[in-house]
């Protein structure tokens, strides 16, 4: 799809188009949409669509409140489960203030300008998302239970496993929508799913995280159930992650040791960003999600791990994050400590092959994550790092 306005006033009216649907995100990467007739759009393309931004999420106050929505050509596509008499289109926007000038609060913005930096060096950065979720009964008045879907386990195949053909309405809804799924399966606690899509550059892929959300959350109520993306909803089963997969082409392979070197080291300044919720510390050290700061090949009880990959596929994994993270914020603090390490030279620490999941915590001398939202605020608010890469602002909305 060519990313010009003209191209998508063709494509509206080519495929009877009647709404538009301006999509961005709140501070905590929630997504909020305005809808607009397609006959609008020129008009959106040109000056931007007002809304009040003191009623979103981490926004502005009363007293300054007007914001604009300027659609980004480039992600156009139609919601395939919206009427085709008159079809819906969406579009992501930037978000400027009155005078032109670029909202602060825009994460969206933010994580393409912290991309553009990694790209300045001649590096290419690709990031790729492994997103779990549960998938719960509703109630006989529409409202979500804690009844999971099945009792299945990891890989497991029907009957035992009921989700296989959500799964399936999900993976072909993405296809519609220019997303690439590459797996999915049943995870290991009851009613629990993962779908797995193709890598991208990192504003894509924070699109693409965004867009899947919204899928699966619609085709799951459409299909008279509730998908549950929160780190730990079911007390004493495992929890959901929000795994990413980052890659670092353009230069040696030191340069990517050097990248995830820098992530480690500034790991317990950025958790609060990665897992911004109470829920969240319920998730981490617990049933396979990590706890200490420590990486390895393979090893999936570690923080990071190195998956057996080559070429375009080499690649690491960050195992703590969970769904309540914004994508754009994650991935663009994620360049920071990436290029960090890289541009410091920060060295791995020696390679942990041990079974984190069994080892005595007694008998492990690894630095942890914080254990509480109140330390990861914390960490953050004393992070000289968070403070040079953030606005105050947001990070006062993150720690108050």
């Amino acid at each position: 799809m060519s990313s010009s306005a003209q191209d998508i006033l063709d494509f509206a009216q080519d495929n009877d188009v009647k709404f538009v649907r301006l999509a961005f995100c709140d501070i905590f990467g929630v997504q909020k949409n305005l809808a607009i007739l397609a006959e609008e759009l020129p008009y959106a393309f040109d000056h931007g669509i007002g809304f009040d931004g003191s009623s979103v999420n981490g926004f502005l106050n009363v007293e300054e409140s007007d914001l604009l929505l300027k659609p980004d050509p480039s992600t156009v596509t139609i919601l395939p489960w919206r009427p085709m008499d008159g079809r819906v289109m969406r579009l992501f926007c930037d978000i400027y203030r009155p005078n032109g000038q670029p909202f602060e609060g825009n994460t969206r913005s933010y994580l393409r300008q912290v991309a553009g930096r990694f790209a300045s060096l001649g590096l290419t950065c690709n990031v790729g998302a492994e997103c779990e979720f549960y998938v719960f009964e509703l109630d006989d008045r529409g409202r979500p239970t804690r009844i999971p879907l099945d009792h299945g386990g990891y890989f497991d195949v029907a009957p035992l496993d009921k989700g296989e053909d959500l799964r399936r309405e999900i993976c072909l809804c993405m296809e519609e929508m220019g997303l690439h799924p590459l797996h999915s399966h049943h995870e290991s606690g009851p009613g629990q799913n993962e779908v797995d899509f193709r890598y991208s550059d990192p504003l894509s892929a924070a699109d693409n995280a965004v867009t899947f959300l919204t899928v699966v959350k619609t085709i799951a109520a459409r299909n008279g159930l509730y998908a549950d993306f929160s780190p730990r909803p079911l007390e004493g089963r495992p929890g959901s992650g929000f795994h990413i997969n980052m890659s670092v082409q353009g230069g040696a392979e030191a340069l990517m040791h050097r990248a995830m070197g820098g992530i480690l080291d500034k790991i317990t300044d950025m958790t609060l960003f990665l897992n911004p919720t109470e829920q969240s510390y319920s998730r981490l050290g617990a049933h396979k999600a990590p706890k200490y700061i420590s990486w390895s090949s393979n090893n999936r009880s570690q923080l990071i791990r190195v998956p057996a990959a080559s070429g375009e596929y080499r690649r690491f994994e960050l195992r703590s994050p969970d769904c309540t993270a914004n994508p754009y914020l994650a991935f663009a603090l994620l360049i920071w400590a990436g290029l960090s390490g890289i541009e410091n030279d920060i060295a791995l620490p020696e390679a942990c092959n041990v079974n984190l999941h069994t080892a005595d915590s007694r008998n492990v001398t690894l630095a942890t994550l914080p254990r509480s939202l109140s330390d990861a605020e914390k960490c953050a608010a004393d992070s000289n790092f968070i403070a040079q890469h953030l606005p105050q602002s947001l990070i006062e909305f993150f720690t108050k």
